[in-house]
């Protein structure tokens, strides 16, 4: 963790921007309309979402993407959905202007019959997915407000998107679908996900999740006994995965985190399963306990068989989830103007660790990224008691605010942070 404290040449932008007509009217009408964004992050939390579920969210933003203004407005193949707040200059010339995404994720861990009420209690906000990314949603909508209140005009085009995957096994299936389009070449991303306004993740930790199922022929246990059990197998593996050895830098970690086997008490088990997370801030690393596992679920199929002396248990291993880790200099334009708009907003700028957000994608190609948090404070997160309080949640908002007006540029006031990339890497 660390919290920088340089004063540097960004700051000073926004000292003389903050005196700009553009930012007084934003800022001001975001503390206003704190009520209003809180009422409707309300409201978007209550609406079920779970991952590969999220069309009646999506819905939700299609319909206040129009009301909002925004143009070219529309559900991507895999359910994103976009519209356009367009930069300065004419048509033709859009194909030269620079494209900053801003977006919050549909999607929430928690499955279609879960009671996504939201109760007040105590100043706090209560229920599940109401920060993680009820906040982040919420905010796109009072950001545009803000814009339009202030009638503010970039010089970046800025896609605001609501993205689908981003938890879970959704595997970020909406930020990669946007970053491999090869038409549509994106010069700087930014994710809004629960957190106060000072908080700045700026590097991706990797992931590779993995389904493995052990099979065998089953039986009674007591008629069948000295059959082989994929359910001993499994628990095998469990406990040689349980002693693997990990770097504490680069912070690599892996968890059993789904069981799942047997059909009764009485019975040699044919089938059991489990779902595996590994992580890494390095690919390397990544890939290198990726492979040491792989070897010890084989080993584990081996000594159940060896036990009984079979060959009837068997082991599949399906992948389920990828996702990229990255790096970018602490020094970076784009991590310099999420330091100084921290402090423009009376924070102190706190530089996170890694974490695995949608940005993990653009940071993992090269592309300036990163995640910001929509102000005020969560906890809870990913429980059925996560909660959400909204006081001085609006600074969040403001500073979100002034950082799409710092890496967009505002017509005849600042040259945008971002910088025009000649093509799309490939994914």
């Amino acid at each position: 963790m660390r919290e920088p404290d340089e004063k540097d040449a960004l700051t000073l932008v926004l000292d003389e921007l903050i005196e700009l007509s553009a930012l007084k009217v934003g800022l001001d009408h975001i503390r206003h309309d704190h009520e209003r964004t809180t009422a409707e992050q309300i409201k978007i939390s209550q609406i079920p979402s779970p991952s590969f579920s999220e069309d009646q969210r999506g819905q939700y933003f299609l319909d206040r993407f129009y009301e909002l203004g925004l143009t070219d407005i529309h559900r991507d193949a895999v359910g994103n959905v976009l519209g356009l707040r367009s930069g300065s200059g004419t048509e033709a010339a859009r194909r030269d202007r620079l494209t900053l995404i801003v977006s919050a994720h549909l999607d929430t861990v928690f499955p279609a019959a879960t009671d996504v009420s939201v109760q007040v209690r105590d100043g706090r906000l209560y229920g599940p997915g109401i920060a993680d990314d009820g906040r982040g949603l919420a905010v796109l909508p009072a950001l545009i407000g803000a814009m339009d209140a202030a009638a503010v005009e970039t010089m970046a085009d800025v896609w605001f998107v609501a993205t689908v995957g981003e938890e879970g096994t959704g595997d970020l299936r909406g930020v990669k679908h946007l970053f491999a389009n090869p038409e549509f070449v994106i010069d700087g991303f930014l994710s809004i996900e629960p957190g106060p306004a000072n908080n700045i993740t700026y590097l991706a930790t990797g992931s590779h999740r993995l389904r493995v199922t052990y099979t065998g022929p089953g039986g009674h246990s007591f008629g069948n006994f000295g059959t082989p059990s994929a359910i001993h197998a499994l628990g095998r593996a469990i406990a040689r995965i349980a002693e693997v050895s990990v770097p504490e830098s680069p912070k690599t970690t892996f968890t059993v985190g789904v069981i799942e086997g047997g059909t009764s008490v009485n019975t040699i088990a044919a089938k059991a399963s489990m779902l595996l997370d590994l992580r890494s801030n390095s690919d390397l690393h990544l890939a290198h306990l990726e492979d040491e596992i792989t070897q010890l679920l084989y080993s584990a199929a081996d000594e159940e068989n060896d036990r009984w002396n079979s060959h009837k248990v068997e082991v599949g291993i399906e992948p389920i989830g990828h996702r990229p880790s990255g790096s970018q200099a602490s020094d970076s334009p784009i991590v310099r103007a999420a330091v100084a708009t921290a402090r423009a907003v009376g924070c102190v700028p706190h530089l996170d660790d890694a974490q695995s957000t949608d940005a993990n994608v653009a940071i993992s190609l090269g592309i300036p990224a990163v995640t910001l948090g929509g102000g005020g404070e969560a906890g809870g997160v990913h429980t059925l008691g996560e909660f959400f309080d909204t006081r001085d949640a609006y600074v969040g908002v403001q500073r979100l605010y002034m950082m799409i007006i710092l890496l967009a540029g505002l017509q005849q006031h600042n040259a945008p942070v971002l910088r025009k990339r000649i093509s799309e890497p490939a994914l």
